[in-house]
């Protein structure tokens, strides 16, 4: 079986981006035998709306059983494992392509929204038992990584038997370090995990993304639902 796993380069003026970095400290600890591809995707709406952009282009390149996109949730404190993306780009922010959508569809003519495919009740529950805090949550924002979990999505709509979705990450305990060392502390107790913990949550993902597609994991039976 094929795994892929993206993560994002910097954006808004940050010098790192802690899905990237995540995302190259699991290619660094995988031991297989499932082959794994990773890749870090631009910050930018027209390279996830184009039909030819880099996330499809992997898709097609490399025909993976299992797709995690992975994002930065900066002021979060937990892994985030994500259940819906929607039909709207609406960027509080410019994107590192100068673009700034407002109240625009990500896909024109799409459903106003996408599920993930992923377990992810089951996925957050192994990451928990292995002592990394985690949750599932029921908006991706929207700005890019919304995008591209919906264009992630609405692109394997009809692909089934490949498991899908998208996981935020908090920023990591590295890059306020280093923030840190060169200025006065300017997080204000910003909340972070180390890079080591974001790679074991998103392997956690990966491997249970893979037993379900086994048939060897099931979602489990409980709520895992919010009031607001």
């Amino acid at each position: 079986m094929k795994v892929l796993v993206t993560g994002f380069e910097p954006f808004g003026g940050d010098a790192v981006n802690a899905s990237a970095e995540a995302v190259t400290a699991l290619a660094g600890r995988w031991a297989g035998p499932e082959e794994l591809v990773t890749a870090i995707l631009p910050v930018e709406f027209g390279a996830v709306r184009r039909g030819d952009g880099p996330l499809l282009r992997l898709l097609d390149e490399h025909a993976p059983d299992v797709v995690v996109a992975v994002g930065l949730a900066g002021g979060v404190s937990e892994v985030r494992v994500e259940r819906v993306a929607i039909n709207l780009m609406d960027a509080r922010i410019p994107d590192n392509g100068g673009a700034q959508p407002v109240d625009a569809p990500v896909v024109d003519g799409g459903p106003a929204a996408r599920f993930t495919t992923l377990p992810a009740k089951a996925a957050v529950a192994a990451v928990r038992e292995a002592g990394i805090p985690a949750g599932v949550t029921y908006s991706a924002g929207t700005y890019v990584c919304n995008a591209t979990f919906y264009a992630l999505q609405h692109a394997l709509a009809e692909r089934p038997d490949v498991l899908s979705g998208f996981v935020h990450v908090p920023r990591t305990t590295e890059e306020l370090a280093a923030r840190d060392s060169e200025s006065a502390p300017t997080d204000g107790g910003e909340p972070h995990l180390p890079v080591d913990a974001l790679a074991r949550a998103l392997e956690i993902v990966v491997r249970t993304a893979l037993g379900a597609a086994r048939g060897e994991v099931s979602e489990p039976a409980v709520a895992a639902g919010t009031l607001h």
